[in-house]
C-alpha cells in the first residue's frame, strides 16, 4: 500500500459517520410563528445530529404563503431537485408532496390527522416512503379547559378553514367532546386569510366562547378574530401556544420548536439509513399551558388562579 493509500484510508475510517453531504428540503403552507419554530426546531435538531447547513448540509425552505397551488409548485420543484429527505409542514404542504413522489423519503410534520388525510395508511406501519410526526391537539383536555376558565359558557364557535383535512379531523373530534360535556359547537368558516376576521364577526352572538384549531389559514391572520373577540367580549382560545402571545387568552398545545426538533430526530434517523416506511408515525410529545392576562381582560373573562399557577407561561 503506498503512502497516499494509507492515509486515505485512515482520513475514511476517522471520518464521522455523517460527514456525507446530505440535502434536507422543508416546506410549509404558510408563514406564521408555530410553523417557522417547526422549520427552526428541524434544522437544529440536524445540527446537533453534526449536519452543518454550509459543511455538509443544504438546507433549503420555501413557504407556499397560503396557497394550495404554491404548495403543489413547490412539491414538484422539490422532486425534481431529490434532496435526500423532504419534510412538509402542514396538511396541505405534506399532501402535495406524498402526492407527487414514491421514492424520496418524506417525514411530515404539524399534521393533525395523517390516516384521514391519506398520507399513510397506518401510524404504526407507515410503509412506502412516507412517515412523520403528528399534532394531534387534545381536544377533550381542551373541552375541561374551557368548563374550568368558563364555567358558564353553552357554545364553542369553532373558527376554521373547512377546506383543511385537518381542522375537518379535529371538528368531529371537538363535538365529540363537547357533546360530552353538554355543550353545543357552531361552525364558522373562512378558506383564506382575508376571510378570518369576517368568520370570527358571524359567531358573535351565536358563540360564548370562540376556540381557533391549528389551522394555518385561521392563524396565520389571527389579529383578525383577536379584534373582533376584544370588541364583542368573547373570550379567544387556541390550540396553538404561540398565539397567545399575539391576542388569544389562552392556549393549551404543543412547544412548536420541540415538535420540530423531534421530527428533526426522524430526519436523522432516514439519513443515517433508517426507511421511512419502517418509523412509525408518532404524536409529539408535551403540551404547554399558556395564558395572557392582558388578553384575558381585554375580552370580559378572569382566569382562575388555578390555572395561572400551573402555567407554563403567562403573560402579565
Amino acid at each position: 500500500m503506498t503512502l497516499l493509500s494509507t492515509a486515505m484510508a485512515t482520513a475514511m475510517i476517522a471520518a464521522p459517520a455523517n460527514a456525507k453531504d446530505v440535502s434536507v428540503a422543508v416546506t410549509a403552507i404558510v408563514e406564521h410563528p408555530a410553523l417557522d419554530a417547526v422549520r427552526d426546531g428541524v434544522k437544529d435538531a440536524l445540527t446537533a445530529a453534526g449536519y452543518k447547513e454550509g459543511e455538509n448540509l443544504k438546507f433549503t425552505y420555501q413557504s407556499a404563503q397560503g396557497n394550495p397551488a404554491t404548495a403543489a409548485q413547490i412539491a414538484r420543484q422539490f422532486i425534481g431537485e431529490a434532496p435526500d429527505v423532504i419534510v412538509p409542514i402542514s396538511t396541505p404542504s405534506a399532501q402535495a408532496v406524498v402526492s407527487g413522489t414514491r421514492d424520496i423519503p418524506v417525514v411530515f410534520t404539524a399534521v393533525s390527522d395523517p390516516v384521514g388525510a391519506q398520507l399513510v395508511k397506518s401510524m404504526e406501519k407507515p410503509g412506502g416512503n412516507v412517515t412523520g410526526l403528528s399534532d394531534l391537539s387534545p381536544v377533550a383536555d381542551h373541552v375541561k379547559l374551557i368548563k374550568e376558565v368558563a364555567p358558564n359558557v353553552k357554545t364553542i364557535g369553532f373558527l376554521y378553514n373547512s377546506g383543511e383535512a385537518n381542522s375537518l379531523s379535529l371538528l368531529e373530534g371537538l363535538k365529540v367532546a363537547a357533546k360530552e360535556a353538554g355543550l353545543e359547537v357552531v361552525e364558522s368558516a373562512a378558506t383564506k386569510s382575508a376571510e378570518v376576521q369576517g368568520a370570527a364577526r358571524a359567531l358573535i352572538g351565536k358563540a360564548d366562547l370562540i376556540y381557533v384549531p391549528t389551522d394555518n389559514t385561521i392563524i396565520s391572520a389571527l389579529e383578525g378574530a383577536v379584534s373582533v373577540a376584544e370588541e364583542a367580549k368573547i373570550p379567544l382560545m387556541t390550540a396553538d401556544t404561540d398565539s397567545v402571545s399575539r391576542g388569544a387568552f389562552i392556549a393549551l398545545g404543543f412547544n412548536y420548536y420541540d415538535v420540530g426538533k423531534q421530527t428533526g430526530e426522524v430526519v436523522v434517523r432516514i439519513l443515517k439509513g433508517e426507511k421511512p416506511g419502517d418509523i412509525p408515525v408518532n404524536v409529539a410529545a408535551g403540551t404547554d399551558l399558556v395564558v395572557n392576562l392582558v388578553a384575558a381582560k381585554k375580552m370580559g373573562i378572569e382566569i382562575p388562579q388555578a390555572v395561572v399557577d400551573r402555567a407554563s407561561k403567562v403573560i402579565k
